[in-house]
C-alpha cells in the first residue's frame, strides 16, 4: 500500500500526475499561505490536499467508485436525510475546506458536520467571499464530527496524520471508513482527553453522541456484481 504525497516545506515546486501538474506556491508552506491559496481560483479543481502540522499532503489520485465514491455517498445522504428530519445542523460533503488554526489544519474532509449549537457559540464560523455576499469559502473552528474513507492512497494520513490533527482540534467524533479489504471497517471514533476511542458496537450497531442515533453500515454485491453500500440508523 502506498503512502499518500507528502510535501514538506523545502520540497516546492510541481508535483506529476499523468500528463498534468500541480504547480503550489512558496507560500503554501504556512498554514495562512495554504488557505489563501486553497481559497483562491489559483487552487486546483481536482485532488486531495490538506495542511497538517507544517506538512503539506497532496494526492492527486483518481478517486476510486467501489470503495471510497460509493462509501462516502451513502453515508453522506443517511446524515443528511437524518439532519432534514430532526434540523440539528449543517452537513457539508466533501470540498468543504475546514480550519483549526489552533491545530495547525486546514484540510477537506469526506463529510464534515456541524450543530447549530456549535455556531450559535461560536466555535465554528463560515468565513465569506468579499465579493459575493451569502457566499463562503471556509468554514473556521471544530466542527461536531467529521468523516474520512481511506483510500489506499490516504491510508497513513487518514488513520494517524488525521486522527491526530482533528483531536487537537478538539472534535468530539471522527468517523472512519475502510472498505478497502474483504472486512468493511466502519469506526466511530469519539474524543477523550489525550486520543481517540473507538465506540464498542452492541450487535453490530454504533451510538454516536452527536446524532443521538445507531448507526450498521453494510454492503453487499449487486446484480453487476458490484458493491452497493448502505447506513442503517435507528433511535438511541
Amino acid at each position: 500500500m502506498s503512502a499518500p504525497s507528502l510535501l514538506k516545506p523545502r520540497r516546492l515546486g510541481s508535483i506529476p500526475s499523468g500528463e498534468s501538474a500541480v504547480r503550489v506556491p512558496a507560500a503554501a508552506t504556512t498554514l495562512n499561505g495554504f488557505r489563501t491559496w486553497a481559497t483562491s481560483n489559483e487552487f486546483p479543481e481536482r485532488g486531495r490536499f490538506s495542511f497538517i502540522s507544517g506538512d503539506l499532503f497532496i494526492d492527486m489520485s483518481p478517486e476510486e467508485t467501489e470503495t471510497h465514491n460509493k462509501v462516502k455517498s451513502e453515508i453522506s445522504y443517511g446524515i443528511m436525510k437524518i439532519n432534514k428530519e430532526r434540523d440539528i445542523g449543517e452537513f457539508y460533503s466533501d470540498g468543504t475546506l475546514v480550519t483549526n488554526e489552533e491545530a495547525e489544519l486546514s484540510t477537506e474532509p469526506d463529510g464534515t458536520f456541524v450543530k447549530w449549537a456549535s455556531f450559535d457559540a461560536g466555535r465554528v464560523r463560515l468565513l465569506p467571499r468579499t465579493d459575493r455576499p451569502g457566499e463562503f469559502v471556509e468554514l473556521i473552528g471544530t466542527p461536531d464530527c467529521v468523516l474520512e474513507v481511506v483510500s489506499r492512497s490516504s491510508l497513513t494520513k487518514d488513520t494517524l496524520e488525521l486522527r491526530d490533527a482533528y483531536h487537537r482540534a478538539g472534535i468530539p467524533e471522527y468517523w472512519l471508513v475502510n472498505a478497502l479489504y474483504d472486512e468493511l471497517d466502519f469506526q466511530i471514533l469519539r474524543r477523550r482527553r489525550d486520543r481517540y476511542v473507538a465506540v464498542s458496537p452492541r450487535d453490530g450497531w454504533l451510538r454516536s453522541p452527536v446524532f443521538g442515533c445507531r448507526f450498521h453500515l453494510e454492503r453487499r454485491r449487486n446484480r453487476r456484481n458490484r458493491w452497493t453500500y448502505t447506513l442503517h440508523s435507528a433511535p438511541g
